[in-house]
């Protein structure tokens, strides 16, 4: 299978601990926003100050070049087109599926590299996040844990929750200043995961359509809690 194009940072790239006592055991999929690449959240991994007995492998993919009907039709990475800017976000459907799929393929990646469905966490920032609402909870085998931030849950009327993950741990980060995402939208995938059944932490900063260092260090704590649990 052809796989997307990733950018990828495995323990002995960060850690100071000694590369051969360093086995990679767990893997975070990170998704970056509409016009970036998997390069965009790549420099925060060593900010996230990991602990050395921590042996994660970051995998941040490259969205495909597509034209993007909110801005003018211009070609730049997206996970899917995005045709008018109203509170749902209308969206190319099927570039939606396609991204989530190719997502999909990535925890399989992991799972034939080794590492368990259980040490494999899904993160996604803006569009990323959108996506990986979808991979992740209809996702049939059971995953770590989901981290979207400035994002919105593009299927909430329509998902499908797999019994694998209706339990899976989520942390919902968002701005409180976003102009891009507006924070009702983050409140809004909060709402409709409670009516899921979820119970997802949710934590806002200050900032505007970014990420902050208190973000960081908060979503460094939730992966430590989480990949020790």
């Amino acid at each position: 299978m052809e796989y997307l194009s990733c950018v990828e940072v495995e323990p002995g790239d960060y850690s100071k601990a000694p590369e051969r006592d360093i086995q990679t055991d767990a893997s975070v999929i990170w998704l970056h926003g509409l016009g970036a690449s998997g390069h965009d959240f790549q420099p925060i991994v060593p900010e996230l100050h990991l602990p050395d007995d921590m042996a994660v492998r970051f995998i941040f993919p490259h969205a495909p070049n597509i034209p993007v009907t909110i801005n003018g039709g211009m070609v730049m990475p997206a996970w899917y087109d995005i045709l008018a800017l109203d509170i749902e976000r209308e969206i190319n459907q099927q570039q939606f599926q396609d991204s989530v799929d190719t997502t999909i393929a990535l925890i399989e990646r992991e799972i034939e590299r080794g590492i368990s469905s259980e040490r494999v966490v899904l993160a996604g920032f803006s569009q990323g996040g959108a996506i990986v609402y979808e991979a992740a909870l209809t996702y049939d085998k059971p995953l770590a844990g989901l981290m979207t931030m400035s994002t919105y849950f593009a299927t909430h009327k329509s998902i499908q929750v797999h019994p694998a993950n209706k339990n899976i741990p989520i942390h919902i980060f968002h701005g409180s200043y976003d102009p891009m995402v507006p924070e009702t939208m983050g409140k809004q995938a909060l709402t409709a995961l409670e009516g899921l059944g979820f119970s997802p932490e949710y934590s806002t900063y200050p900032v505007e359509h970014e990420v902050c260092l208190e973000q960081i260090n908060d979503i460094s704590t939730w992966l430590q809690t989480l990949l020790r649990a």
